[in-house]
Order: C-alpha cells, then sequence, then structure tokens
C-alpha cells in the first residue's frame, strides 16, 4: 500500500481515481473500485482503497449502482444514428399515431421523399400493419417509405410503387414478397428482398450524413450506460468513418464490427484486428439465412399456425453459405449467421459442424436463435456456438408469437435458461434499431420475462428467465468472451479496462424505474459523471 501512495504522488490529478458505492458484478457486489491510467487497480472493500485527493473519489449516491460497462451484442450503429436523424416511429402505438406523425413530418419537410423506421403492429388497436392507403392520406404526392422496426418489412405509399414500377404484374423477388390484396394489387407493404425495389428512391448516404449518423448513434448509445457494441451489417462505407472517429475523440464506445458479406473482403485485405486507439476492431462478418417472425419471413419446419401457406423465407443455402463461411474461417474473421426460425437454426447448426471439422478454432454464432427446436438446444454448445440473443424480442414477440407459431413451438422459442443449461456461450443484446437499444429494458426482460405492464401470457415460460446475476453476465464477461478479449474488458479486476456503466435505481426493474446516469470508458467519463 505504501508503494501504491508513493506511486500516486507522481501522478498527474486522477490518473488514481476511487469509485465507492454500491459496485455490483455478476459474481457479487463491492464496496469501491479503484482506478489507476484507465485500468482497474483493485476491488473491495472501501477500507481498503488508497486514499486519493477528494476530487478524484467519486461516493456513488445511496441509490446508485455501478456496473461493469454494458454491451450491446447486437447492434446497428448507423441504423441508430439514422433513426435519430429521421422520421422516428418507435413510440407510435396505432396507425393513427403514425399518421400524425407523418403529417408533422411532411409540414416540417413539404420537398423530397419522407423517410421513417421503428413502427411495428404489435399491439395497435387496429390489428393490421401500414398499408399504402394509411400513408396516401396523408402524402400522396412524394415517395413515402416507412421501415418496420425489424428491418424486414417496409410500407409505402402509392407514389413510391408507381415511381418504382412495381403494379400487378410485378414478380416477387427471390427472398421477398410484395403483399398484394385480393384483387392481386400491391399494399405497400414490402417484405425482406422486396424492399431492394424501391431502395433506389432513397435519399442518398454521403460521407458526412454516414459520419454524423454513426457519431449520434455512438453518443446516444453511450447516453443510455452502453459501453459497448457488436456492430452488425456493417457497410465497407463505414469502418474508415467509424476509425476517424475513434481517433478524433469522438467515439464514446467500444465499436467490434461484423461487416456484411460484400465488406468481407475489405477486412479480410486489411486482416482482423483493432485500430490505434483500441475503440475500433473489425471481426466478423453477418449473413442471412432468413427473415423475420414478425413478417413472417422466419423460416419454418412446418407452416405458420396464423398463415398455413407460408413457412416463410429461405435467404441463404448450403452451396452458398458453405463457400463464403469457408473463406471467412480461413482469414481469421468470425463468422454470424441471423436465424430466426427451428428450420434456418437446424440448417446453420448443421452447416457449421461440417465448418468446424476444417476449422476446429472457428469462431462461429448465430444472431437471434428465437425459434428452436427443443431437439436442436443442445447443438450449440455441442458444436461451440455462440447465442446472440435479444431479451426485448421474447417480451414483444409473446404477444403474437402464440398465434403464429402455436403452443408446442414455444417449448424452445427465446429458450434462454435452456441454451445456458446445456452449456452455451450466450451473449445478450437489442438489435436495435429493430428495439429501443435501451440497457434498462433489456436487462428487465432478460431477469423477469414480463412485458414492461407486468404481463406474461400462455407458452412464455417464465422458467427461461435468468437470474439477476446470470442476465448482468450476458452483457457483460459473455460479450467480452465471445470476441476474443475476455482478459481485458467485461468485468471489473486489477488489469482490466476501467469501463463502468452507472444507474440511479434498479434497471432489472424496467425503464421507469431507472436513469442511466453516466458511463466510463479506459477510466474517462465519456457520457454523464457521476457525482
Amino acid at each position: 500500500m505504501l508503494a501504491l501512495m508513493l506511486m500516486l504522488t507522481m501522478q498527474t490529478e486522477c490518473d488514481f481515481r476511487v469509485i465507492e458505492g454500491r459496485i455490483e458484478l455478476p459474481t457479487g457486489t463491492h464496496e469501491a473500485v479503484a482506478i489507476a491510467r484507465g485500468k482497474v487497480r483493485e476491488v473491495g472493500k472501501a477500507s481498503d482503497m488508497p486514499s486519493v485527493p477528494a476530487t478524484c473519489r467519486t461516493r456513488l449516491a445511496d441509490d446508485q449502482t455501478a456496473f461493469p460497462g454494458l454491451t450491446d451484442s447486437h447492434v446497428h450503429l448507423l441504423g441508430i444514428g439514422l433513426r435519430e436523424m429521421t422520421l422516428n416511429l418507435d413510440s407510435a402505438r396505432s396507425v393513427e399515431d403514425v399518421k400524425r406523425a407523418l403529417a408533422r413530418t411532411a409540414e416540417e419537410q413539404p420537398e423530397g421523399a419522407i423517410i421513417g423506421r421503428g413502427w411495428i403492429e404489435t399491439g395497435w388497436p387496429e390489428g393490421r400493419a401500414l398499408d399504402r392507403r394509411d400513408l396516401d392520406e396523408i402524402v400522396s404526392d412524394r415517395p413515402v417509405l416507412l421501415t418496420r422496426a425489424d428491418g424486414h418489412a417496409m410500407a409505402v405509399n402509392t407514389a413510391t410503387l408507381e415511381a418504382a414500377g412495381i403494379d400487378a404484374d410485378t414478380e416477387d423477388p427471390e427472398g421477398g414478397r410484395i403483399v398484394r390484396d385480393a384483387d392481386g394489387q400491391a399494399t405497400g407493404y414490402l417484405i425482406d428482398y422486396a424492399m431492394d425495389l424501391v431502395m433506389p428512391l432513397m435519399p442518398e448516404l454521403d460521407v458526412e450524413r454516414r459520419r454524423e449518423a454513426l457519431r449520434l448513434g455512438a453518443e446516444t448509445y453511450a447516453s443510455r450506460g452502453w459501453t459497448s457494441v457488436h456492430n452488425m451489417s456493417v457497410d465497407g462505407e463505414d469502418l474508415p468513418l467509424l476509425k476517424e472517429l475513434a481517433a478524433a475523440g469522438e467515439l464514446p464506445l467500444r465499436v467490434a464490427n461484423f461487416v456484411t458479406r460484400d465488406a468481407m473482403g475489405t477486412v479480410i485485405e486489411e486482416g482482423p484486428g483493432c485500430d490505434a486507439t483500441g475503440l475500433v476492431c473489425n471481426l466478423g462478418v453477418k449473413f442471412y439465412a432468413d427473415g423475420a417472425l414478425g413478417s413472417r419471413g422466419a423460416l419454418l419446419k412446418e407452416p405458420y399456425s396464423d398463415e398455413p401457406a407460408t413457412i416463410g423465407l429461405r435467404l441463404l443455402t448450403k452451396d452458398d453459405a458453405m463457400g463464403v463461411y469457408r473463406e471467412a474461417a480461413s482469414n481469421g474473421l468470425q463468422i454470424t449467421t441471423h436465424a430466426i426460425g427451428d428450420q434456418a437454426n437446424d440448417d446453420i447448426l448443421s452447416w457449421y459442424g461440417e465448418l468446424r471439422e476444417d476449422f476446429p478454432k472457428a469462431v462461429l454464432r448465430i444472431e437471434h436463435a428465437q425459434i428452436v427446436d427443443p431437439v436442436d438446444l443442445d447443438r450449440f454448445a455441442s458444436t461451440g456456438v455462440i447465442a446472440s440473443m435479444q431479451p426485448s424480442h421474447a417480451i414483444g414477440d409473446l404477444h403474437f408469437a402464440p398465434e403464429r407459431l402455436g403452443m408446442e413451438r414455444l417449448r424452445g422459442a427465446y429458450a434462454w435458461n435452456s441454451l445456458a443449461g446445456e452449456g452455451t456461450l450466450i451473449v445478450f443484446g437489442s438489435d436495435a434499431p429493430v428495439e429501443q437499444g435501451d440497457p434498462r429494458i433489456e436487462l428487465y426482460a432478460a431477469h423477469v420475462r414480463q412485458d414492461l405492464e407486468g404481463f406474461s401470457g400462455e407458452g412464455w415460460h417464465p422458467e427461461e428467465a435468468l437470474s439477476r446475476a446470470e442476465a448482468l453476465a450476458l452483457f457483460t464477461t459473455s460479450p467480452a468472451l465471445s470476441i476474443g478479449r475476455g482478459g481485458s474488458i467485461g468485468t471489473l479486476a486489477p488489469g482490466f479496462a476501467a469501463d463502468l456503466s452507472i444507474f440511479e435505481g434498479d434497471p432489472f426493474a424496467g425503464p421507469s424505474q431507472a436513469r442511466a446516469v453516466a458511463t466510463m470508458i479506459n477510466g474517462r467519463w465519456v457520457s454523464g459523471e457521476a457525482q
């Protein structure tokens, strides 16, 4: 201790800092944490902490808690920023809410296409998705393109359909669907690759707009209490911009990138790894096996219970996948694949199993793993596949999943506890901007497994909820392990990066019972500051 005190006298102010109060880890609680030059020096009793100047000692309020820095293991950072920069519909609770928001935006933006995102019809009194008639009522003279929250469907108005040349004779593209009415006319609801038909009408996303969206997305996320993200489906254009932001001190997050298939060559050419700041790491590539459950694009083994004519969409075949999987693995890239339906999960587990024979050390993961045949649950652990899951999906989807899937298939739905019991490495995230990207919602959903009003219905399987410590680990230590950084980030232990998320109230009790106070990375406050 004496040597430590002598060292302190030679350091500049707050090179050494002590935070005193409730420090909660998955392994237990402590009274204080000491930080030296951006790393944890000591965690334990307040009385064992070294003396530091009063300006370098932070005493948390009685209702505040410091957690190891929280990681959202599945986000789309660009989309989070763009959601804030365009018509944000994540608070819409009805078709009428969307109409009102669209009318306000049309008045504020009298020219050009109107772009928005975030709506989802679950729980709406109208009991249906948006269609062109809803949008035409408000804006009929220019394109309107409103992406559903899950990013796998879009509602557009008639002006958009006409500009894109979509009519009754337009065939569904492979991997997509143009929803039609009884007369065969497009309703304005486009699913998965059918959205590509109208993408040319989107405003150009130039470099400056991309940079601002990434900066705003990161700033928003740090303010909510996140310290790290696994950034999914990243375009090649975003990679240098994230590095520029980090170098300029404008990136208040750790960002692990999983790029699109088109950008895979860029990461292979540069080699997987981190930039000079250590904040931006290009690690892997992401693929899509199916669509989303909400738009009935998730690929199922048996037809949908509420639409027996479909089993969903297959977006990846084995012949297509194995070659690029092998290319990625041979170049040291992590591989992750979006799979929501039970057939999609079965397929990817099988293909990964074959890949594992030639690449035993490859890091393989499945994004979402929402609907898994119970007979396949043990295959994640036996094949060494990481399950990347999002608790908020469960408490949203389970309002409609019983009708969509039937009770039998729900035995393997959002099966966090079952997968953990098999020894699967699970990482938790939000999938923002599909969901709000609020750690309070995610922690609550993982631990309580009820919606935000406290509802839990038939088929929700409350036994799949996790303990407080288990849930916290899946937002801290597990994400670090999954990207090979389990020895440097993800917990508060000597030598680990001093990343902290501080909340007032209890975030496990939901968003109404807590708020993010401050976020720290490498011993530096990047959002707020605990007093």
